[in-house]
């Protein structure tokens, strides 16, 4: 009867909203900075995993991603600390689904052998099942999760380890404003098995957005400001909530949220699974520069420093894996497919984001930033950016201190 109220009075459902996390929040502290970053392995000239990891740890990235359960990926992870998301490929869902001893011994041999030396957080069943045309494969999505983390609970490992699927932003039929946001019809019965879950077993809801994309097909209304996540940017305002987003990211986020809400499952977080920008691109791809994709994850990573939340949530740090690792030289379709990667194979920068290997000095960094593509006037900004961070760091101090 609540979700039917729900879905005949948007305002309702914003009000609902808000006072669900206006009550939930308090005394919710702000959870320590951990970038996520998603480490595609579609290429045949990409590092070994040993130095993937060194490279990681050297940047403090605390979380990973991964679309496999590679066994050299996995051994090289132990012992260093970092969360560990990995995936269910598609072709095996209806056989878990189907069989809950197939997915016991997925998870007995694929998982459990680097456990917990190996820190796996989560596992994403599928990827973008629900905005794909097998219809079967959407059907058997859900039972598979459960017998997954059945299977979790029979090895004593579901009380460390979340299972959930990357859905794509298309599973919204409404996204802007952030208050109407609402499911597709066809998504939508899924959606409610799925939210199910999640609110059952604590799991977040994972989103793939990426705000890049609406600009490419509508640059002339679309602000790149707003799709970069600018901080400076005036953004746009709810009619409905009247809060004020300056990221199109987190708009889409919480765009989510309602629309969950309006499914009775507010209380599911949700976590962007990917986010990214193409450095380069074809030449009907719009926005994809070196330029725009720096500054689009030193956006979100300024957030993230800073603990930021989306307006709906704002004592919630956004949990964010920016897509991706290295540009993968092996991925079909366009030339931007190819070009997503804060590194090149040889590990070196596509371009200098802020996430400086820590064995360098500061001097060095300086240097770094200076002799980037990017302009002075960029570099301003950064340092605008890094005086930013650094008040907000003293403020939270001097806040911690006095209570």
């Amino acid at each position: 009867m609540a979700a039917a109220l729900l879905s005949k009075s948007p305002r309702l459902v914003v009000c609902a909203v808000l006072c669900i996390f206006l009550f939930s929040e308090v005394g919710v502290p702000r959870r320590a900075a951990a970038l996520g970053i998603n480490y595609g392995q579609v290429g045949n000239n990409l590092p070994s995993p040993p130095q993937v990891v060194q490279l990681l740890s050297s940047l403090r990235i605390g979380k990973v991603r991964i679309y496999d359960v590679n066994p050299q990926v996995l051994s090289a992870f132990a012992g260093t600390g970092i969360e560990l998301i990995v995936t269910v490929p598609d072709d095996l869902v209806l056989g878990m689904a189907a069989s809950a001893s197939q997915a016991l011994q997925w998870l007995a041999a694929g998982v459990r052998p680097y456990f917990p030396a190996t820190r796996v957080t989560g596992i994403a069943v599928g990827n973008e099942v629900f905005t794909g045309g097998d219809e079967q494969l959407k059907a058997s999505l859900v039972p598979a999760m459960r017998n997954l983390h059945a299977a979790l609970a029979q090895l004593g490992m579901d009380a460390y380890v979340r299972v959930s699927t990357a859905n794509s932003l298309a599973v919204l039929a409404t996204s802007y404003p952030p208050s109407q946001g609402v499911f597709t019809q066809d998504a939508a019965p899924y959606m409610a098995q799925l939210l199910r879950f999640l609110a059952d077993t604590s799991a977040p809801f994972w989103i793939n957005a990426y705000p890049y994309f609406a600009y490419k097909d509508d640059p002339t209304k679309v602000s790149l400001d707003y799709a970069l996540s600018d901080p400076s940017h005036v953004g746009a305002v709810d009619p409905d909530t009247r809060l004020q987003y300056t990221s199109m990211l987190y708009a889409q986020v919480d765009a989510v949220t309602f629309a969950a809400a309006r499914l009775g499952y507010g209380n599911v977080p949700v976590h962007v699974s990917e986010t990214g920008w193409p450095s380069k691109g074809d030449a009907n791809e719009v926005g994809a520069t070196v330029e725009n994709a720096r500054q689009y994850n030193r956006n979100l990573l300024m957030r993230q420093i800073s603990g930021e939340g989306t307006p709906l949530r704002p004592k919630l740090r956004l949990e964010v894996y920016l897509f991706a690792l290295f540009n993968e030289d092996m991925k079909p379709g366009p030339t931007s497919e190819r070009n997503y990667g804060l590194y090149q194979p040889d590990m070196s920068m596509v371009y200098n984001v802020g996430l400086n290997q820590q064995a360098t000095t500061s001097a060095a960094s300086l240097s770094s930033l200076a002799t980037s593509p990017a302009s002075r006037t960029d570099v301003r900004k950064d340092f605008a950016g890094l005086c930013l961070v650094t008040s907000l760091a003293i403020l939270l101090i001097t806040q911690s201190l006095l209570l």
